[in-house]
């Protein structure tokens, strides 16, 4: 089958998130200043505790969730609630993003954090950052159809968009040291040992 005939056979999942533009109006904006003194007061502080201590470089994230409806999941992580959903076609009442679209916009915010973070240490200027994360799935292992494929992503294709005065080469040296570094890209990018226990 041609790419052309698999994008169209791809059913579109696409919905208004109200969700998230509620959020995003919370965030306030900062100016370029702000930024580089909000990144230089972070990166320094992080370096002197684990001078101080190299175990203060060890983290633990703990995230949890109930399920509620349908299939969807309220999500408690520290102070904050979000909801993850799935489309009718799978079930869900669409109230929210899916698992695998929170995937993929954790690998995208992460991404964004770490360009800010190295561009902020090589001396480049990102006047304006957008990143689009792409993926593939075919859910015949998800529902039992077909066991010899994968069950998550097959494919993930990255695109990042950088306005600013820097060289075409100097945000490619950027791009290169960010996938170096960027702590979800590597989950995706290497296997992760995780196992899974009834409580």
């Amino acid at each position: 089958m041609t790419a052309p005939a698999r994008a169209a056979r791809r059913p579109s999942y696409g919905r208004r998130m109200t969700l998230l533009q509620d959020q995003i109006t919370t965030v306030s904006e900062v100016s370029p200043a702000e930024r580089t003194q909000r990144l230089n007061v972070a990166g320094a502080g992080w370096n002197e505790r684990i001078a101080a201590d190299a175990g203060n470089a060890q983290l633990t994230y703990r995230v949890s969730g109930r399920g509620i409806g349908s299939v969807a999941t309220e999500i408690r992580a520290g102070k904050h609630r979000f909801l993850v959903d799935e489309p009718s076609a799978l079930a869900g009442d669409d109230v929210a993003a899916s698992p695998v679209e929170y995937a993929l916009g954790a690998l995208v915010s992460c991404q964004v954090v770490v360009y800010r973070l190295y561009a902020q240490a090589l001396g480049l200027t990102i006047d304006e950052i957008e990143i689009t994360a792409e993926g593939d799935l075919d859910v015949r292992k998800l529902f039992g159809i077909d066991e010899s494929g994968r069950a998550g992503f097959h494919d993930i294709r990255v695109t990042v968009e950088i306005s600013g005065p820097d060289s075409a080469e100097q945000y490619e040296n950027l791009r290169q040291t960010v996938d170096a570094h960027c702590p979800v890209l590597d989950l995706f990018a290497n296997p992760v040992p995780t196992k899974s226990v009834l409580a």
